[in-house]
């Protein structure tokens, strides 16, 4: 199965947003919601493709920022952890700490837990449930691609001194689900740049 993936950098944290598109059906999921650049529009039209799901790696304020205008412009169902939702609906208490304007909580059509697995086109994507940054973290994985939000980045961990934050948690999803992948796995993280499981594995020195 083929698919094509594109990255898009937004917001003032520069998080990273993947368009995930099966080349033979042309549906496709956006991975995380921190703002509507143009350039989405722009890759949505060139590879004709059609979006149905927008999937959140977790709930804090730069990831789901730009949901409300993405779900309204792309017509696509959002998915969170259910566990995230006391994040997401308190969204502003992160904005007005940072000066930033007030977003309208966004709802959500579906919730994932550890296990799923979401239908898109011929894709198939599996959710593994990773709490540690937060409660409901997620990451996806589509075939050899992983999209670890923020538990997982190149040499790096996420935070973990925020709500729902605990180390302990993050190190166990990681160390026993995530390093449980194969390493030709490929890691898109929710900032920074992309990385492999066996990488991690052998030179993250946070773990």
């Amino acid at each position: 199965m083929g698919i094509k993936i594109k990255q898009f950098i937004a917001g003032q944290l520069e998080n990273n947003m993947y368009l995930v598109m099966d080349d033979m059906t042309k549906d496709a999921v956006l991975i995380d919601a921190t703002a509507l650049v143009p350039e989405i529009v722009n890759t949505i039209k060139e590879f004709g493709a059609s979006v149905k799901y927008i999937l959140l790696t977790h709930g804090h304020f730069d990831h789901i920022m730009g949901l409300n205008t993405l779900k309204s412009t792309l017509k696509a169902e959002a998915l969170i952890c259910n566990d995230d939702l006391v994040i997401s609906d308190n969204v502003n208490e992160f904005t007005n700490l940072l000066g930033l304007p007030q977003i309208t909580p966004p709802t959500y059509e579906k919730f994932v837990k550890d296990g799923d697995v979401i239908n898109a086109g011929n894709m198939k994507i599996k959710v593994i449930q990773t709490p540690g940054h937060t409660q409901g973290g997620v990451c996806y994985l589509i075939d050899d691609n992983l999209f670890s939000g923020d538990t997982l980045f190149r040499g790096s961990v996420g935070r973990t001194d925020l709500f729902g934050g605990d180390f302990s948690k993050l190190s166990d999803s990681i160390k026993n689900k995530l390093f449980k992948l194969p390493d030709n796995i490929k890691v898109f993280p929710g900032h920074g740049l992309m990385t492999t499981i066996g990488y991690e594995k052998k030179y993250n020195e946070i773990l």
